[in-house]
């Protein structure tokens, strides 16, 4: 969301930074977010979270330079995805709770406990998928080793848990980026 949240993930070997679209808390503009692109490790590739936007919003952001890849929230049809891959994205469609669709075109599968619910997915029942799967939901800097060694994502999303107070914590992004490669 700002400059030192940028700043912080430099700091880290982080494989994606994401920039929030979609209302909330977390949300930005896609100026803030060429902005901030543009001071991010340029090896870091960045996913832009919608939660029911039109193919042409998000594929007037992805034109912006902004984001390379697009995580879709909420009633997300097969043709949407496809649509966004013919445009170039790869995309990642996230599924609330197990049920993810076996015919997803999806690049990546995120399994989620529900957006920004920090609740902790019951790591030992996820479904196994033809596409690299994504795990969020309530990770922290604490769990994430434990729940990629349960699960063996081939990512982990992390938000609210490297949070203080509302706001990105250095020691915590360091922390949860460090337990995650060491669990691999």
């Amino acid at each position: 969301m700002t400059p030192s949240d940028v700043a912080a993930v430099n700091t880290t070997s982080a494989d994606f930074a994401g920039f929030v679209f979609a209302p909330g808390r977390h949300q930005i503009s896609a100026a803030i977010a060429q902005d901030l692109r543009q001071q991010l490790n340029p090896e870091i590739q960045t996913v832009g979270v919608f939660v029911h936007e039109s193919v042409d919003e998000i594929l007037a952001t992805y034109h912006t330079g902004a984001i390379q890849i697009a995580q879709l929230h909420g009633g997300v049809y097969n043709e949407k995805v496809q649509t966004l891959q013919a445009a170039g994205m790869q995309v990642i469609q996230v599924f609330v709770q197990q049920a993810i669709a076996a015919d997803s075109p999806a690049d990546y599968v995120m399994v989620d406990s529900g957006q920004g619910s920090d609740q902790t997915l019951d790591w030992s029942t996820l479904p196994t998928v033809h596409q690299p799967t994504i795990l969020a939901g309530g990770l922290t800097p604490a769990n994430v080793a434990t729940a990629i060694q349960i699960t063996r994502p081939a990512v982990v999303d992390v938000s609210s848990g490297v949070e203080t107070d509302h706001h990105k914590d250095i020691q915590k992004i360091q922390a949860f980026v460090t337990n995650a490669k060491g669990a691999v």
